[in-house]
């Protein structure tokens, strides 16, 4: 057995969604859920197959985001993972919907930041452990950092 840390790419200006899943139908319903709450979300999704032909099953409405979506997959090679990269819209609108989706299994990070997988390979395949998702805390937030905190969620109409 081998542990490893496969870092995805993430577009400038995009986020990603990865999660786990268990049948073939999950990139339809996913497809289906990201233009059904958005349709102005740009995406690709990539999903690995992990039975039968074992492919990667792709779609999305942006070439670019389903390309490197599916570039992120073949890197990670976890069987029954998926990876949904996302702009012009934030996971958190899609991911009550797609935790409902019922071949999900479970969600590893949503996030713009900076990502590691943590993967360990077997003879039978790979499968994640986990994930780094950005940096270490540096510190506790000030009072100047709690009103900018909410300053932000207002102008970007979180909160009202």
């Amino acid at each position: 057995m081998e542990i490893k840390s496969v870092p995805i790419d993430i577009p400038d200006g995009a986020n990603l969604i990865l999660g786990q899943t268990h049948f073939i139908k999950t990139v339809e319903d996913l497809y289906e859920i990201m233009v059904g709450i958005s349709s102005g979300v740009k995406f690709g999704i990539a999903f690995c197959e992990a039975s039968g032909e074992c492919l990667i099953r792709r779609a999305g409405n942006d070439a670019t985001l389903q390309e490197r979506a599916i570039a992120n997959a073949q890197a990670l090679g976890a069987g029954h993972s998926f990876i949904i990269l996302l702009q012009q819209a934030y996971p958190i609108n899609f991911l009550n919907a797609i935790k409902q989706c019922p071949e999900v299994c479970n969600i590893y990070c949503a996030t713009a930041n900076p990502v590691e997988v943590i993967i360990v390979e077997t003879e039978q395949g790979r499968g994640i452990l986990g994930v780094v998702d950005g940096a270490s805390p540096k510190g506790v937030e000030t009072a100047e950092n709690i009103k900018a905190r909410q300053n932000l969620l207002r102008q970007i109409g979180y909160k009202l």
